[in-house]
């Protein structure tokens, strides 16, 4: 079996030219039903909304074994057209090789993934291999971590694993699944989930000129020491034991504010709002987590009690996790070590993916991938071109060991 290097390059960079930020991820999906279809592979298209569908395909075997899923997400984190990434070759839809780096809109996260899988089963054809189980290839729209809210609604929102729950409840299971995410080489056991909070503050709305002697009811500098207080706690719950997992600890993010009008600073706010992003261990129960979170809301309100606190929880994506004696987890530490001559390490993250959403369907899962991808300042986001062949074929030498 041999990984060609050139096809996979030409794979990967077919897949950053088609723009797939979230919400418009049907492209691509066209892009991977192509490629699948060059394989002689099943393919299953699954429309999840206008404008936006999943590419599953399948490599039958012959029977008798296992089925393994390759999935990876085909939205990008960014779209490029920020004003700050705009001018960056990296962040556009545009490939190109400098330096033995492969350059690009989405290329690690997770692009490169999704190459490489095709690259796995194209190999494993070429070298005559059947095999007993199946090979899914899921292609996936809405992982990256968003939501709607407020005014922020539509397609472009819906992420935390949109396309991964349309996937398992319309056939895309199998017996265990490879998340391609980007984990520098290391095997990912768990990672946490998230809770998104809203936090609100209620004050006056008056003219800046009947404001005098009233500054204690604007709701933004009420929440000034609502924020405090907040800062207070938030050490509570990143050293609380029952939030850590394997010797990693909870984080929660301070991430957005919003109170008043800036076209008409000349009224005070009526409400104010800080919105908080709580990892939780993928241990822990999201009820327990929405109690615990809502208990230290209600202490505000007992602390405050002017200031009508208000808490909502508005988005719960649980973590995930697999058994370290899986034989998943088995199968990439022998393949890992064949082609990198060492096995790889462990590691627990704290960001998200749709190993959430598969492993509620009964299908255990591990993020394992190649690099984060080196962000160039000049150029942009990049991976090695070495470093996909080599997972391209530790890939393939999962399957073969998986799907027998």
């Amino acid at each position: 079996m041999k990984i060609d290097k050139d096809r996979l390059v030409a794979t990967a960079s077919s897949l950053i030219d088609v723009w797939s930020f979230t919400g418009d991820e049907q492209a691509m999906a066209e892009r991977m039903v192509e490629l699948y279809e060059e394989l002689g592979l099943q393919v299953q298209w699954q429309q999840v909304e206008e404008g936006r569908a999943n590419a599953l395909a399948t490599w039958a075997g012959t029977g008798g074994g296992k089925t393994l899923m390759f999935n990876g997400h085909m939205d990008t984190s960014y779209s490029g057209r920020e004003p700050w990434l705009k001018d960056v070759p990296g962040f556009q839809p545009e490939a190109f090789v400098r330096d033995g780096r492969l350059y690009g809109l989405g290329i690690s996260n997770m692009k490169g993934a999704l190459a490489c899988y095709v690259e796995a089963v194209r190999a494993l054809q070429d070298a005559g291999v059947k095999l007993r189980g199946d090979v899914l290839i899921a292609a996936v729209c809405g992982e990256i971590e968003k939501t709607q809210y407020g005014e922020a609604q539509g397609a472009q929102y819906r992420g935390y694993a949109a396309g991964s729950r349309y996937l398992a409840s319309h056939g895309g299971v199998a017996d265990m699944c490879l998340l391609g995410e980007p984990t520098e080489g290391k095997v990912v056991l768990g990672h946490f989930g998230a809770l998104w909070l809203r936090l609100r503050v209620h004050g006056n709305f008056i003219h800046t000129a009947f404001s005098e002697g009233k500054r204690g009811e604007n709701s933004i500098l009420r929440m000034h020491e609502v924020t405090t207080a907040v800062l207070d706690w938030i050490p509570t719950w990143e050293d609380d034991p029952s939030n850590a997992y394997r010797g990693a600890k909870a984080i929660v993010n301070v991430g957005a504010v919003e109170g008043g009008f800036g076209w008409r600073v000349s009224r005070t706010p009526h409400h104010t709002d800080l919105f908080l992003d709580i990892r939780v261990p993928p241990t822990k129960e999201m009820s327990v987590a929405r109690r615990e979170v809502l208990g230290f809301v209600r202490s505000l309100a007992g602390r405050f009690p002017d200031y009508g606190i208000e808490g909502e929880i508005y988005v719960t994506a649980p973590g995930s996790e697999i058994d370290e004696g899986h034989e998943l987890v088995a199968a990439i530490d022998a393949a890992h070590e064949q082609v990198f001559g060492e096995k790889p390490g462990r590691d627990v993250t704290r960001w998200f993916s749709d190993g959430s959403a598969l492993t509620r369907y009964g299908i255990p899962t591990v993020n394992y991938g190649t690099s984060t991808g080196l962000m160039d300042v000049a150029l942009g986001e990049n991976l090695a071109i070495d470093g996909l062949v080599q997972t391209a074929e530790t890939y393939a030498l999962v399957a073969q060991e998986v799907c027998g």
